[in-house]
C-alpha cells in the first residue's frame, strides 16, 4: 500500500513514516517544510506543499492508497486566533476532499482531545469521567475549535462517500516515553489539571495512525488514543474529586485511571496503548 502522510516533516510525521517502511508499506512526504538533517528517510519521495492550496494537495495524494494527514498548527497561542483555526480547518478539508476525490478509500486524520475544550480552555467543562467519545464538546479557543470542525468535516465526507473509511484521533500530549510526561505531568496543579494528566506515547500514536488506514469498518468515526494510566500516582478518583468536585463518575476509576476511554479504539482498531 502507498500512503501519503501529511506534515511528515513533523516529529509525528517521522515516526509515522518509520512505522509504515517498517510494515514494508511505500511512503510519500507532504509538508510545507523540508525534512530536517536529523531525519534518516532519505529515500522518502517528499513533495513540498501548502496543505492551504487545494490543487496542489490533490496533485501530491495522486497514486496514494491511503492518507494519513498530521499537518496542522499543534496549539493556540503561537499565531494569532485565526490563523491556527483557519489553517487546521481549511488543510483537513483540502485533503478529506482531495482523497475522496483521488477514490483513496482509507484516511487517518489527527485531532486532539482538546475538541471537547479541554486544556486551553479558561475553565474546562466535563459532564463525566473518564471522558469517552461521546462526551459533548464545549470548545472555546480558536485551536480546539478547529479539531472539532475538522471532525465535523469528516462525517460529511463520509456521509457523500459512502465507501471511504475515515479516522479522527484524539492524541494527547504526544511524548517519546511516558518519563517525558510525568517530568511535568506529575505536578498537581489546576493548570495540569486542565489537561487531566493524560499522555499519549509516540509509538503509540503511529500504531494508531497505521491501524487506522487499514480498519474495515466504513463511515467516519472519532477515537481517543490517549495512555491508560495518568501522569501522577494519585489515584484518580481522588484528584476528581478535588479538582472536579460533583462531576460524576463512570465505572471503577480505579488507580490512577486514565480521564479518557480509548476502548473504542481498542474495539474498532485493535489498538492498545503500552505503558512500558
Amino acid at each position: 500500500m502507498r500512503i501519503a502522510v501529511t506534515g511528515g516533516s513533523g516529529r509525528v510525521g517521522r515516526a509515522v513514516i518509520d512505522l509504515v517502511l517498517a510494515q514494508e508499506h511505500s511512503v510519500v512526504s507532504i509538508d510545507r517544510t523540508q525534512p530536517g538533517p536529523a531525519a534518516d528517510q532519505a529515500n522518502v519521495p517528499f513533495v513540498q506543499v501548502d496543505m492551504m492550496d487545494y490543487a496542489d494537495v490533490e496533485r501530491a495524494l495522486e497514486g496514494c492508497d491511503a492518507l494519513i494527514h498530521l499537518a496542522a498548527i499543534p496549539a493556540p497561542g503561537g499565531h494569532p486566533d485565526h490563523v491556527v483555526h483557519n489553517n487546521n480547518v481549511v488543510s483537513s478539508y483540502n485533503a478529506l476532499l482531495a482523497a475522496a476525490q483521488l477514490e483513496i478509500k482509507h484516511v487517518c486524520q489527527a485531532s486532539s482531545v482538546n475538541a471537547t475544550g479541554a486544556a486551553y480552555s479558561r475553565s474546562p467543562h466535563y459532564d463525566y469521567f473518564p471522558l469517552d467519545e461521546e462526551h459533548p464538546t464545549y470548545n472555546e479557543d480558536p485551536y480546539s475549535l478547529s479539531k472539532w470542525i475538522c471532525e465535523q468535516q469528516a462525517d460529511s465526507i463520509a456521509r457523500r462517500y459512502e465507501d471511504m473509511t475515515i479516522a479522527s484521533l484524539r492524541f494527547h500530549w504526544v511524548v517519546p516515553e511516558r518519563s517525558t510526561a510525568v517530568t511535568w505531568g506529575r505536578n498537581e496543579s489546576g493548570m495540569v489539571a486542565k489537561h487531566l494528566w493524560g499522555y499519549t506515547s509516540l509509538d503509540a500514536a503511529a500504531r494508531a495512525c497505521l491501524l487506522s488506514v487499514t480498519a474495515t469498518y466504513r463511515g467516519h468515526e472519532v477515537f481517543y488514543i490517549v495512555a491508560p494510566d495518568t501522569t501522577v500516582d494519585t489515584p484518580s478518583l481522588e484528584l476528581s474529586q478535588r479538582f472536579f468536585p460533583g462531576i460524576p463518575v463512570r465505572g471503577t476509576f480505579a488507580g490512577n485511571h486514565s480521564f479518557f476511554n480509548s476502548s473504542k479504539a481498542e474495539r474498532l482498531l485493535g489498538w492498545q496503548h503500552d505503558t512500558h
